[in-house]
């Protein structure tokens, strides 16, 4: 390994840390920025897409501001070919259902192609998850359950 592939690894890093604090903070320009204009992305084993503007309409559908999520990605693993990389990533994720008073804690294993721009910027041209686990309780089942911060809360 050299120091361009240490330059290599880090950009992709930034790239899929940036995907997921935009899905989190629901920036939507920023979470499209992240693909290719031929991405695919396939969330599970049931829900699959094809180019950004679908991807982004999903999530910006199904995880609007009743949605608070946090995605942790961690312990990346590439390979990385002139232009083109894979990656995969370890994901833990917790989703705060407010309307349904639900709490959704999981773990996933993301398999990831990128692709270099003429710009040379990376983006993602596959994205794509296998759960490993995921497991949901109801507010009710937590009695102690107390939400003190909600940056989407209106007054």
């Amino acid at each position: 390994m050299d120091a361009d592939d240490l330059v290599t690894f880090r950009q992709l890093e930034e790239l899929k840390y940036r995907y997921v604090r935009a899905l989190d903070t629901k920036d939507w320009d920023v979470f499209a920025s992240c693909f290719t204009d031929d991405a695919t992305a396939v969330y599970g084993d049931r829900i699959s897409f094809t180019g950004p503007d679908q991807i982004v309409d999903y999530m910006r559908t199904n995880l609007g501001t009743n949605m608070i999520t946090v995605h942790q990605v961690h312990h990346p693993e590439f390979t990385v070919d002139g232009d083109a990389a894979t990656g995969r990533w370890s994901l833990m994720d917790r989703v705060i259902m407010t309307d349904y008073r639900l709490l959704l804690d999981g773990a996933s294993l993301y398999d990831d192609r990128y692709r270099r721009g003429s710009d040379g910027e990376w983006r993602i041209a596959h994205t794509g998850y296998v759960r490993v686990y995921e497991q949901m309780v109801s507010f009710d089942d937590v009695p102690s359950f107390n939400l003190t911060a909600n940056m989407w809360k209106t007054a």
